[in-house]
Parts: structure tokens; sequence; C-alpha cells
């Protein structure tokens, strides 16, 4: 059965809740499968009398916030939706696939304006994190796997879809000891997170990254500083996550609050002592979470090498040594040096 209800809102109201040039409107409609016009401050919705019910309790719902806070986010928007139970989908990915429907090149708008996937692996990665609240990346360095995970981050939060981005990774030396660093926390803990900077240098304008720093949209963390957190309105990027362990993989995947995302990035061909491939956070986690639902995997290989030309060879080459070896040797060896 079809019905049709109107509802009158206050002039400051419709302004909020509608959004700019009535975005929120066309996102909704979609998501409530009810057709909605505006004319001025009166909305009127059509559509099966069971959705329009709904969707009016929704808009009363809206209103009520609107006059307690004066602001709509779309935060507020899916939280209000998810607690209602309107539908059983990802209403998350629903926003985003309005904004973002099955395009391959990234628009972050800063220093590099569009960043485009070079490889099959890179298109279906970009698909994977805008469809699953949790994607899993798994290769070798230099596929873009960081990379194409931060631009995202990037155009998400330009889109109004999160309210912050956390970056982390373990710190944790390769093979070498840096000893005693001078400087106070920041300059301590830059050594090992620069090559998540070096991401964000190549893709933002500086002036624009400080901005974002400042104001804590963007968060440069080591792992060990996500313990007791709950990100909620968050894109969380997990880098080097084969340095994992098992317990520190596991904290950061509870750390997951409301209208949170999270890539994780991993070689497991370069675990760093002492760690082993028994041991590694992400080998684990592979094993563990491989299969359920919401959760993504996707795997590089060296054909998705986007450095050198040489860089595709050695990894070619090391893999195949690899093959030829029992037992992982590479990560034995490791394990056997850090006991020495």
């Amino acid at each position: 059965m079809v019905l049709i209800k109107e509802i009158t809102f206050s002039n400051r109201d419709a302004q909020i809740i509608f959004g700019s040039y009535d975005s929120n409107l066309k996102i909704l409609e979609d998501i409530l499968n009810v057709e909605l016009y505006a004319r001025g401050n009166v909305l009127k919705l059509k559509g099966e009398q069971n959705n329009v019910e709904k969707a009016v309790i929704l808009f009363e719902t809206f209103v009520k916030k609107v006059e307690k806070t004066g602001s709509l986010t779309h935060h507020e928007i899916l939280e209000t939706i998810a607690h209602l139970k309107f539908r059983d989908s990802l209403l998350q990915n629903e926003l985003i696939q309005q904004i973002h429907p099955e395009k391959e090149e990234i628009f972050t708008n800063s220093r590099r304006e569009f960043i485009y996937p070079r490889t099959t692996t890179q298109k279906n990665y970009i698909k994977a994190i805008r469809n699953y609240p949790l994607t899993i990346g798994i290769g070798p360095a230099g596929t873009g796997k960081t990379y194409l995970a931060v631009s995202l981050a990037i155009e998400f939060i330009k889109k109004g879809l999160f309210r912050r981005i956390i970056l982390t990774r373990p710190a944790l030396e390769s093979g070498e000891r840096l000893g005693f660093l001078p400087g106070d926390l920041e300059e301590k803990i830059k050594p090992y997170l620069q090559p998540v900077y070096d991401a964000l240098y190549d893709i933002m304008k500086y002036d624009e990254l400080k901005k974002w720093i400042n104001q804590k949209i963007l968060e440069i963390i080591p792992l060990a500083y996500m313990r007791g957190r709950t990100l909620s309105d968050a894109f969380i990027i997990l880098d080097e996550a084969q340095n994992t362990t098992t317990e520190q993989m596991k904290m950061f995947l509870t750390r997951l609050g409301i209208n949170s995302r999270a890539v994780i990035t991993g070689d497991i061909t370069q675990i760093d002592q002492p760690l082993t491939w028994s041991t590694s956070g992400l080998v684990i986690c592979e094993k563990v979470l491989k299969g359920l639902k919401d959760i993504k995997f996707t795997y590089f290989t060296e054909k998705d090498v986007v450095r050198h030309y040489l860089v595709k060879r050695i990894i070619k080459a090391y893999t195949k040594y690899d093959e030829k070896t029992p037992s992982k040797y590479i990560h034995k060896q490791s394990s056997e040096e850090s006991r020495d």
C-alpha cells in the first residue's frame, strides 16, 4: 500500500535536516526506500506504508536532535538510523556509495587532486575499502597499500563521512636498534612513523596537513598508544601490521567504534625481529578472520609494485628463494639473531 505524508518543519530545522542543496534527503531516499520531495520547509514522503511511517519517526527524531544541538552530522544520521534499526544493511556503506558509486579514482582535492589505481588489484583494493568496514591488504612493499588507504581517508574526511583519521604502526626497528633518540615524544616516535608522513606530504598541501594535525583531524601515533581508546566516527589505518603481536592485533581490532572504518596493511614476508612467522599478529589475524562477513582481504603481488622497476625483480627473486628454502628460513634466522 502506497502512503503519502507531509511534514512541516521550521525554516531553521528544514535547512539543517535537508542539508546543503537537499544533500541529506538524496542520501536518505535510497536508505529508507521512500521518495522525498522538499518544497520550502515542507517535506512530502511517498512510499510503502511501513517505510513512510518509519521515515516519519526518523525525521521527528532529527528535529529533536537539531533543537537540542543546533546541528545534524552524517555521524548522527547514521547513528539514529542504526539505533532505530530501519535496515540490516551496512548503512555507512550506502552513504559512501551514494557519493562514490563504483568510482576508481580517489578525489583528495589537495596537492594531488586525484589518485588513480595503476593495477587491477589496486582497483579491487579501493573498491573493498569503500564497501567494507574492515579491509586487510597483504602484499610486498611498493604496491600502494598504505598510500591508497591514506588517500581514501583524506577523501572521506573531505566528504564529511568521518571526523578524523588515525594512522598507526608498531614502533619496531627493522633488524637494528636505533638506540636513544633525543627530543620530545613526537620527535622520538617520528622515525618509526616517517613512511606515513611521506605519503601524507606527497598527497596533501603542507599548510593543510599541519592544520589537520593541530586540529586533531589527523592523528599519527604508535600502536602502543591505542590501548584503552574507542575510536568512533574515524577512519583508522594500521600500517606494518606484520610486526604486531597477536595481542596487539586483537587490541587494535577491538578499538572500532560507531561509524568507524579500518584498513590494515602489511607484508608477511618482511616480519622484523623478534617476531616470527608463527607469532605475527597479521599472520594469525588472517587465519582467524578469513571468511568472516564484512571483512575483506586483498592480496598484492610483485606485479602490483609501482616503484622502481627493479623492485619487482627483487621481490620476485626473494619469493623464489623463499619457496626453495624450507620453514621460512629468513624468519627463523631473525629469531635466532635476536637471541644472540
